[in-house]
């Protein structure tokens, strides 16, 4: 069925073109082809001025050596030609201008100066494009054959979580030293460097964020950017039975308390749910007041892995009886 339609239309199709009519429209369709053709020519032989980002490279590095100011990723250049000259930067990705390392390194530099760059820009375009401006004008690279040194590195975080949710651990970095390279001595006195400051709030899982070295003017970091994890975790509520302990009582007497035991509630860490952290109740003999008929329930220091502690009774009944 299908196919006897489509036979149909294309008979009909070929019927309105061997008409008259369908002639004149075929004839003119050509005419519009021709004159397109034309203006492409006509178009790549104007000569056009355009800005291109040319890819930078630098080949042939000593292993030796570490630039101490990176060379910049693109070269901003502005070229005056025909378009017939330029068609092949305009589509795909552009081919990096590639600078061997021993043709312009000195002591304790490598500089392409204006001069230098305009040659090689024009040895990438090409003959009869010329080169009207670049930005940068000039590349100067300082670098250094002696050793780095190892510093510590020191995560500055502001960080905060979720209600019900922790920083279950230390805020750790991938690495926890970076290496400084400098053509100058560097000072005795730095110890560490930091990382840029990581604000956060709102945290209900663990993130890790790629974060940057602060910078030292005239100083080369490696690595320059560091992974920050931050561990979160949820905390879970849970509650345990304590024994209620008496201090300070004579050794002659003893001390009953209704209840025996109080419920504590709280909050743990989820890794730490099933451990159980050693917490004291306790209430005091000497608070044993005429006026007072309950004696108040004290814990002992709190492990840290529990959060937002409750007790109940907080207060306690008790008895006194003469030991034998």
């Amino acid at each position: 069925m299908k196919n006897e339609k489509a036979q149909q239309l294309a008979n009909k199709v070929g019927a309105a073109l061997r008409s008259s009519r369908g002639k004149d429209v075929l004839l003119y369709l050509l005419f519009v082809a021709v004159a397109f053709v034309f203006w492409v020519f006509l178009s790549l032989d104007t000569e056009v001025q355009r800005d291109f980002d040319v890819p930078l490279e630098l080949q042939d590095v000593p292993d030796s050596v570490t630039v101490i100011n990176q060379l910049p990723p693109t070269l901003g250049v502005s070229v005056k030609g025909k378009d017939s000259q330029l068609i092949r930067f305009l589509w795909g990705k552009m081919s990096p201008l590639k600078f061997k390392w021993a043709d312009y390194a000195d002591d304790s530099h490598l500089l392409l100066t204006r001069a230098r760059l305009d040659t090689r820009l024009r040895e990438y375009f090409g003959n009869g494009v010329q080169v009207v401006a670049c930005r940068p004008d000039s590349v100067k690279l300082a670098y250094t054959s002696q050793p780095g040194i190892k510093v510590k590195l020191n995560i500055q975080a502001d960080i905060h979580t979720n209600l019900q949710y922790i920083i279950s651990g230390p805020i750790k970095a991938d690495v926890d030293s970076v290496m400084l390279y400098s053509i100058s001595d560097l000072p005795h006195t730095l110890k560490f460097v930091s990382t840029e400051p990581i604000v956060r709030s709102g945290l209900k899982d663990t993130v890790r964020y790629e974060v940057k070295v602060k910078p030292i003017a005239g100083v080369r970091i490696i690595p320059d950017k560091v992974i920050v994890t931050v561990p979160v975790e949820p905390l879970i509520s849970r509650k345990r039975s304590i024994n209620l302990d008496v201090i300070n009582r004579p050794s002659d007497v003893n001390l009953i308390t209704f209840p025996s035991k109080i419920e504590i509630s709280y909050l743990v860490p989820m890794n730490a749910y099933n451990d159980d952290y050693p917490v004291k109740a306790f209430v005091d003999f000497n608070d044993i007041k005429p006026s007072r008929k309950k004696l108040p329930v004290s814990l002992s220091v709190i492990p840290s892995v529990y959060h937002n502690v409750s007790f109940a009774p907080d207060s306690v009944e008790y008895i006194i009886e003469n030991g034998k």
